[in-house]
Parts: structure tokens; C-alpha cells; sequence
């Protein structure tokens, strides 16, 4: 199609831009197409939502419209929206990204309300609250909790170093940084300090089953924070097992899994002792999050 133009000089109405945008991306076979337009638009013009809708009469500068088009083609050619943007919403914060880390999920927002209120609730019954955050990736996890519940102190721990620089400078970026540290590790091997809270959003995809994932996940997500290798729980099994003395006495461990994992990561973490304790959906109804005690 012919691109959008304005009598208004080189510059183009906003809502002839979006018109545009949408179009390719439905030529192009983009799953979301409107969706991904406003979400493309609103992210490189930093302008919300309400504008993209309400003020379609805004004329775009000539150069915003060549950096929409680049990224236009970048997506058609499999870029996801997030990966272009450098960075994603997540419980109402942005999280900067970069290719070794995984883009937080909204499913993985149930995760932090069940660690939201355990923290608070040791928070409240003690004072403070030491919790560990397991394979960190943006830190998008332990940086909401802590953003949530003052009080509380958090302990990232990811194998990839560039994992871990990103999450340091999202802290900062935030403002958490005085009560964040995010440090290179093996899950919770070689760490001697003992938490009151554990949680993780660990790989949980068969290694046989990353190559029939989407494109644009397994292309641009890094394969370290997918792969949970034969079976999926190979993170499982090393948290259940390192976690028993680094857990005090009561402490949860709050888990993410993936759908239908739930009997299995019982059955390894029941076997190493622990109690389950509870379970929580996310907003499709599958059961999204386990929640384990120390006795």
C-alpha cells in the first residue's frame, strides 16, 4: 500500500499512521494486528494508549515516521514488539530488556501477588523480610515485590552476567537499588545466606518442545531462560534440593510452572521434605503458581 501522507509538510496524521501500520501488519499475517499498532506507536512516539485513540488529528514529525516504518519492517520480519521497544510494562512499571533476559509475562503477575503477600506478611510479623529471586532475567519479579512492600530486602541470583547487569540498572532505574542485590550464581549453590522467601520463575519447556515454540519466542528469547531440559524440571529439582538449608524454619517457596506441571513439582518438592501449601491460577484459569513451606 501507498504510505500515509499529510498535506501538513512531510509530517503525517497520527491516525493515518496507525491506519498504515495496521494495514501492513495484517498483510503481513501479524497474529494481533491492532494491538501490536498501538502498542508499536504508542511505545516509539511515548504517548499513551488514551492519545493513539483520542487524538488521531496529531501531525507525527517526518523523522518519528521513518523510525514507525524501520520498525514496522522489523516486525513483519519477526521482531517481537517488546524486543523493538527495548523494554516492557510489567505490574505497572517499565522493565528494561536486553537479549539475555526474558520479557516478564502478565502471567507471571500472579506470582508476584503471592509473594507480595507472604513478604508483607513477614514484614509485618517480624519487621523485615529477606527473599531470594531465582533466575532474575529483567529482575521484573523481586523489584515489584520490593516496590510493593517496604520493609523488605531481596537477593537476585541469575547465571548469566548480562542478566544480572540488567536487573542491577532496573533497580536503579527504579530506585530500589539500596535494598537489591543481584549477584551471578547457579540457582542457590554456593550461597550461604538463608531467606525468609523463595521465589522463581524458572525454565520449565521440555528441550525437545523449544523449536516448535513460536518464532519470535524461540528466536528472541534466550534459550537459558526457556530450556528446562528433558522433562522441563530440571530447575525444580536443583531449587528443591539446594533451597532446604537456605529456607528458614516456616519460609515459602513460591514457584511458577508451567501447564499441567503442578503434580510433578509437588512430588519433587514434597519428596525433598517441603509441605505444599497452595496454589494459585492465572486469569485463563490454569494453575500458574505452587506454594511450598519448610516445616
Amino acid at each position: 500500500m501507498p504510505p500515509a501522507t499529510d498535506d501538513q509538510g512531510d509530517g503525517v496524521r497520527l491516525d493515518a499512521l496507525l491506519a498504515e501500520t495496521r494495514l501492513r501488519f495484517t498483510q503481513a499475517g501479524i497474529e494481533a494486528p491492532g494491538f501490536d499498532a498501538r502498542l508499536l506507536l504508542s511505545g516509539l512516539l511515548d504517548i499513551s494508549s488514551t492519545t493513539i485513540i483520542t487524538a488521531g488529528d496529531r501531525v507525527i514529525a517526518a523523522d518519528d515516521v521513518i523510525r514507525v516504518r524501520g520498525a514496522v519492517a522489523e516486525r513483519i520480519a519477526g521482531r517481537p514488539v517488546h524486543r523493538i521497544l527495548g523494554w516492557r510494562e510489567f505490574y505497572g512499571r517499565r522493565f528494561a530488556l536486553s537479549p539475555a533476559t526474558l520479557g516478564p509475562r502478565p502471567d507471571t503477575e500472579v506470582l508476584v501477588e503471592a509473594a507480595i503477600s507472604d513478604v508483607s506478611q513477614a514484614v509485618a510479623a517480624n519487621g523485615q523480610c529477606l527473599f531470594a529471586d531465582l533466575g532474575v532475567g529483567t529482575g521484573a519479579i523481586g523489584l515489584s515485590v520490593l516496590a510493593e512492600v517496604p520493609g523488605s530486602r531481596c537477593v537476585g541470583i541469575d547465571r548469566s552476567a548480562e542478566a544480572v547487569a540488567t536487573a542491577r540498572a532496573n533497580a536503579e532505574s527504579l530506585g530500589l537499588g539500596d535494598r537489591y542485590e543481584v549477584r551471578e550464581g547457579d540457582w542457590l549453590q554456593g550461597t550461604d545466606t538463608v531467606f525468609d522467601v523463595i521465589l522463581s520463575n524458572p525454565p520449565y519447556i521440555r528441550s525437545v518442545d523449544i523449536e516448535g515454540l513460536a518464532k519470535e519466542v524461540r528466536t528472541a528469547d534466550p534459550r537459558l531462560a526457556l530450556d528446562g531440559g528433558g522433562d522441563g524440571l530440571d530447575a525444580y529439582r536443583a531449587i528443591a534440593a539446594s533451597a532446604a538449608n537456605r529456607l528458614a524454619p516456616g519460609g515459602a517457596v513460591i514457584l511458577e510452572i508451567g501447564q499441567g506441571q503442578g503434580r510433578d513439582v509437588t512430588a519433587i518438592f514434597e519428596a525433598q521434605g517441603y509441605a505444599f501449601t497452595a496454589k494459585h491460577a492465572d486469569l485463563s484459569g490454569i494453575d500458574r503458581v505452587l506454594v511450598f513451606r519448610k516445616p
